[in-house]
């Protein structure tokens, strides 16, 4: 964002009412930006009228962070194909929707940066959340190629995996699975929301850096 420096870098965040959201809020708040964090009920990523409508108040958009996002767990066999749609549907379609709206005010100003929130599952195929990782997956391969198509154009896309974080979408998850993921960390503890959000927020300011994939927990996993 340093050729947006005489001016207040402009922020969205998708998903705005989760715990990963309030901290990016906070943390682009205290970097001097101005940020939009719609909810549901202001910019519902599930519907196209209203990712436009939202979109279309924007003046100027320096960072879009695509953060909204559902998960829907279980073995294949128990899950219904109204779970698939509905976790493709917020997940993939629903930062899709909010990055060709980004793109639009982004190529006007000749600059941006998207950031999109997957997930380890994405990478490895997190046991019992098949359709969750199918999703975070795709955004990896739609995040390259939007890296790709608008590089020239000076638009930057990259995707964070912020690791397993203690938020209300993971309160659920029984003791003893959450005992089991922390001792998958080299360092034996979890990441956390304002960590996550510290580095997405610097990330954010790196003019040189697009078409990555950036881990941020303590789970090593094997090259290939």
């Amino acid at each position: 964002m340093a050729e947006e420096s005489a001016r207040s870098p402009q922020v969205l965040i998708s998903g705005g009412e989760g715990d990963l959201a309030r901290a990016l809020t906070q943390e682009f708040l205290h970097r001097g930006a101005h940020v939009a964090a719609p909810g549901r009920t202001a910019m519902d990523v599930r519907d196209e009228a209203s990712v436009r409508a939202f979109f279309s108040r924007q003046t100027q958009l320096d960072v879009l962070v695509a953060n909204a996002g559902l998960t829907r767990d279980g073995a294949v066999t128990g899950l219904t194909s109204a779970d698939f749609d509905a976790v493709v549907e917020i997940n993939l379609r629903g930062a899709f929707l909010c990055v060709r709206e980004a793109l639009k005010l982004m190529l006007a100003q000749r600059s941006g940066h998207i950031l999109l929130i997957g997930s380890r599952a994405g990478r490895c195929g997190t046991q019992g959340q098949s359709l969750y990782a199918a999703a975070k997956a795709g955004l990896v391969a739609f995040a390259q190629s939007v890296a790709r198509e608008y590089g020239a154009r000076n638009i930057r896309c990259n995707v964070v995996l912020p690791g397993f974080l203690e938020t209300r979408m993971t309160a659920a998850l029984p003791a003893a699975r959450r005992e089991a993921v922390r001792a998958e960390h080299a360092l034996g503890r979890f990441n956390t929301v304002e960590n996550a959000a510290r580095f997405i927020a610097l990330l954010a300011e790196l003019d040189h850096v697009s078409g990555q994939v950036f881990t941020l927990d303590s789970r090593i996993d094997r090259w290939t």
